[in-house]
């Protein structure tokens, strides 16, 4: 079968492509720019390019950053909805005092609300805190496996976004960018640094919570970038990658066959064409081939120890957010580069109770402080934390008002969307250890010291990768683009 394909697109392209001078002639003349565009496009497999020709090449193949990097691999836990700052790390007793009082007009004037109308009422935190840990770091009774591993995290309190609804929030914290079109962080992180197992994706996405982010799949997307570079998505129930198992009637040796002539075809019209996504595809054959048999064996948690599955809180054969915490661990253990974790259901407005402060969020507390605590444990006790640079956040923050959509107050305590000011935290890959950066005023409205941006985050994550955020470019449409656009700074002050 791969040798009737052959002759077939042979035959074909000499009766028709000889005979079109033109075509020949544009053909030739692009040949060595082709191969200097996708020599450029992979850093280090330009010597797989033999006159236009590819032998071997992947783009997934290692590659070296600008300069030697803290972590090897990231992984991302978005709490996709965005969590309460109030009720899980910013301890504000002056707000409390306020608690039922009308908010100030200074806080209402000029500003944007996704659902708050009129003049709502300050709303007070929602649950106890204790001073934990050496670092004495203040944290919400809603998380008490967290306080455990406060000593290994670095908060970031004075985050903010130009972003008040979740769809481009979320695409702003993963692409640098409000609008489709721009690759997510995961998909810059493999297209510079390569995967260090050839047999798994680059980049692997997990979602739990019944639901994807509101942004959809092109948060974890490769944008401009080859679509070598997106994010797998894989399931911890049932086959861990759709349509990943051969056809009914197929043999493993068939399907080899199958691939091997589909890539001959393909090599010969990257030969014509020089078009990367020819090369993609080819990649994306091969990968999905040696997936068959590394995927089922990474993505079961069954041959866990008893004692990981009761530090974890892990349910073997079904979806949640602590299996797929587990699969992030053994992922990073196998060389797998970025692993993106969702969990969908953070949106804690108080229009019911599962939206609610005293309901909603507490259950999403118990769903996920133990995973996440046993995660930071159980990479620090093998060794990888060091070299695994966790990263934990929603897309914007939460009012210090109630939530009173369209004027009417609600039955259930909740919270609007607030980009002014919000708390995200990260661990490990050269991350400092209990320590806190920036803060909020009096009453959590705004960042009054270490006011941070998205684009500030990106260029700390992809410092600690080994790479000069503002030297990190893909040419598009004529010009360089990066993942921090024309901004970001480096947060040097958490890192070790």
């Amino acid at each position: 079968m791969k040798r009737d394909l052959n002759n077939l697109f042979n035959e074909h392209h000499l009766r028709n492509g000889e005979l079109n001078t033109r075509r020949i002639f544009l053909k030739n003349a692009g040949l060595s720019l082709g191969a200097i565009a996708l020599g450029s496009m992979f850093p280090g497999c330009s010597s797989e390019i033999n006159n236009g020709s590819i032998k071997n090449l992947n783009p997934l193949v290692p590659k070296s950053p600008h300069f030697a990097a803290k972590a090897k691999s990231v992984i991302y836990i978005h709490m996709a909805g965005a969590p309460s700052q109030f009720e899980l790390f910013e301890y504000k007793p002056i707000l409390n005092k306020l608690h039922g009082q009308d908010c100030p007009p200074s806080l209402l004037n000029d500003k944007k609300f996704a659902f708050i109308r009129g003049v709502p009422k300050m709303l007070g935190g929602q649950s106890l805190f204790e001073k934990v840990g050496q670092s004495g770091t203040l944290i919400s009774d809603n998380l008490p496996h967290f306080k455990n591993v406060v000593d290994e995290v670095s908060f970031l309190r004075g985050m903010h976004t130009d972003q008040f609804n979740h769809a481009p929030a979320q695409m702003m914290m993963h692409t640098g960018s409000p609008q489709q079109g721009r690759p997510s962080i995961g998909s810059w992180a493999t297209y510079g640094l390569g995967s260090e197992n050839q047999n798994l994706p680059g980049f692997v996405v997990l979602t739990s919570g019944g639901v994807n982010p509101d942004a959809g799949k092109p948060v974890w997307g490769s944008g401009f970038l080859p679509s070598v570079y997106q994010g797998v998505q894989c399931r911890s129930k049932g086959d861990p990658v759709l349509y990943l198992g051969n056809p009914e009637c197929t043999s493993r040796d068939m399907r080899k066959l199958s691939i091997d002539a589909i890539n001959d075809i393909n090599k010969l019209t990257y030969e014509e064409f020089h078009d990367p996504e020819t090369v993609s595809r080819i990649s994306q054959y091969e990968m999905a081939y040696r997936m068959q048999i590394s995927v089922p064996e990474v993505m079961s948690i069954s041959d866990e120890p008893q004692y990981i599955h009761e530090m974890y809180g892990t349910k073997v054969g079904k979806e949640c957010f602590a299996n797929n915490v587990l699969l992030a661990r053994k992922l990073v253990e196998k060389g797998v580069r970025f692993v993106q974790l969702f969990d969908w259901g953070w949106d804690t407005h108080g229009t019911s109770k599962n939206t609610a402060l005293e309901v909603g969020l507490i259950n999403k507390c118990r769903e996920t402080d133990k995973p996440v605590a046993a995660l930071i444990l159980d990479l620090k006790q093998r060794g990888l934390l060091d070299e695994t640079l966790i990263i934990w956040g929603g897309e914007f923050g939460r009012t210090p008002m109630a939530e009173n959509r369209n004027g009417v107050e609600q039955m259930f305590h909740g919270r609007d969307h607030h980009p002014d000011a919000f708390t995200m935290w990260m661990a490990g890959g050269g991350i400092k250890k209990g320590f806190s950066h920036g803060e909020t005023d009096e009453i959590g409205y705004a960042a009054v010291k270490g006011r941070q941006s998205i684009n500030d985050l990106h260029a700390t994550i992809l410092n600690q990768l080994g790479f000069d955020h503002e030297h990190f470019t893909h040419d598009f449409q004529g010009r360089p683009f990066r993942l921090t656009d024309v901004g970001g700074t480096v947060i040097k002050d958490i890192i070790a």
